[in-house]
């Protein structure tokens, strides 16, 4: 028995990877999150497909539901919003299907993170302004560990992306001022990334609690901070260029010339 976990992607149907839409396309049964998958990735699955809605239930329910068509015979795909390695909940289910003598297979997705980076055309690791991204969120009704809680990681100062924290921006503007962070540093928030009636906000880590509550922005959104997402960044390009393509910069494909 093998279950196939795949990636989604960010909302629109096209950014799903070839080999995840060719799992949909011979499945016997997808199972995907109604709340969180975009409807028209599931409708170019196998139209003969069972479909079912998952967020209605629980862990267990879900597996033993899976685990049903499996023992049938059947091949079933766990479909999962963006990426399904972050904030994707998948240990669990693996823990229980593996119990069960099920194998599981993990296709890749696109990560909210990077379509929301797409969206405002942000490069999120700039030479000699931030090289370290840190995927995370703030702490709510689920905890964190503590040496991952959101101040110590801002201390880092490099950019951050905050999943699941829309919520908590009162905590997250207070926690990266505590860490040293300034007032103007910029942040660029994106609802529903990809999606048709997708939001995006660009403020400040002063203003991004105001400006999340005047445009009613609550969930399924991704708060990327920090310089990398200076609006202006492209016009201080020359301080930021990479060694890839600096002419002068010799490595196993190009030989540097020298200036002068």
């Amino acid at each position: 028995m093998k279950l196939y976990i795949v990636g989604a992607g960010p909302g629109d149907p096209d950014l799903i990877t070839v080999k995840g839409l060719k799992l949909l396309q011979k499945a016997d049964v997808i199972m995907y999150t109604d709340s969180l998958v975009n409807e028209e990735l599931v409708a170019l699955g196998n139209p003969d497909a069972e479909v079912l809605q998952s967020s209605g239930m629980a862990l267990e329910e879900m597996v033993e539901l899976m685990l049903t068509h499996l023992r049938a015979g059947k091949t079933v795909v766990r479909l999962h919003t963006g990426d399904p390695s972050v904030y994707g909940a998948i240990m669990e289910q693996i823990a229980l299907l593996k119990a069960e003598g099920v194998e599981v297979e993990i296709v890749p997705g696109v990560s909210s993170v990077f379509a929301a980076a797409a969206a405002v055309g942000a490069e999120l690791t700039i030479p000699e302004l931030t090289q370290t991204l840190i995927l995370t969120r703030a702490e709510g009704r689920t905890p964190v560990p503590e040496r991952e809680n959101l101040r110590a990681l801002a201390e880092h100062h490099c950019t951050l992306a905050l999943y699941l924290s829309a919520t908590l921006t009162k905590k997250v503007v207070r926690e990266l001022i505590e860490a040293g962070w300034r007032e103007d540093t910029p942040v660029a928030v994106v609802q529903r990334a990809s999606w048709p009636d997708q939001l995006i906000v660009r403020t400040t880590l002063e203003n991004l609690d105001a400006d999340m509550g005047k445009h009613g922005i609550r969930k399924h959104a991704m708060i990327l901070a920090g310089w990398a997402l200076d609006p202006d960044i492209h016009e201080k390009s020359e301080q930021y260029r990479s060694k890839l393509y600096d002419k002068t910069f010799t490595h196993g494909y190009r030989k540097g010339v020298k200036e002068g």
